[in-house]
């Protein structure tokens, strides 16, 4: 079965919106912990996902939950959640938090570049 999302987009929608979400969620921060405390990546990423998993094991109605995240609809959330995974997974693989290996050009943010 598929629900309309915002757009008219198809959304698939789970039998276990609930259980899939944490489970994410937790797959993250897995991966996150293993990313310096100090990091902006984690910094910012942490408490937004623990904030959402606390609600997502506190909150036994799909739809309270839906209202309680404020982030459109499960499917949606769930979706999002996924490409956090990706990106987390990612981040740690190249490090993002480490300095450049050489320095960057001198006018590298200057338009149109000379």
């Amino acid at each position: 079965m598929k629900k309309d999302g915002p757009l008219k987009c198809k959304w698939k929608v789970s039998k276990f919106e609930k259980k899939e979400l944490a489970d994410i969620y937790r797959r993250i921060l897995k991966t996150i912990v293993k990313i310096p405390p100090n990091a902006p990546y984690r910094q910012n990423t942490e408490p937004i996902i623990r904030h959402r998993w606390a609600l997502v094991e506190n909150i036994a109605d799909p739809n309270k939950l839906e209202s309680a995240i404020n982030d459109g609809q499960l499917e949606e959330v769930i979706s999002q959640a996924k490409r956090e995974l990706e990106l987390s997974r990612k981040m740690l693989e190249v490090r993002a938090w480490e300095p450049l290996v050489e320095s960057a050009p001198t006018n590298q943010w200057k338009w149109p570049p000379t």
